[in-house]
């Protein structure tokens, strides 16, 4: 798409408490969305409803469990998505 990016690869450089912040004050998702309801929530056994329109419950989680930020996760002049399902990459960069 001839898009300049910066890739982050959150396992090795995890965003901090500011840039979840960030991403939470500009994402145009429900907060909730941005943690992965996988195994590895099922296996911590937390409950889905605790995160809903709870943005700090949401940023102490993946602050504390980087690997249940939900990705990929774009950012672009001051607006934040979820990027998926993938056909949202496109317009969100256009």
């Amino acid at each position: 798409m001839g898009v300049d990016v910066d890739v982050v690869l959150y396992m090795k450089q995890p965003p901090d408490r500011a840039a979840l912040e960030r991403i939470v004050a500009d994402l145009e998702d429900p907060v909730e969305d941005l943690v992965r309801k996988d195994s590895l929530f099922k296996k911590l056994e937390l409950d889905p409803d605790d995160y809903v329109g709870a943005p700090d419950a949401v940023i102490d989680l993946l602050v504390e469990r980087k690997a249940l930020l939900q990705r990929p996760l774009l950012v672009k002049k001051g607006k934040a998505i979820i990027g998926r399902p993938k056909d949202r990459v496109g317009e969100f960069l256009s």
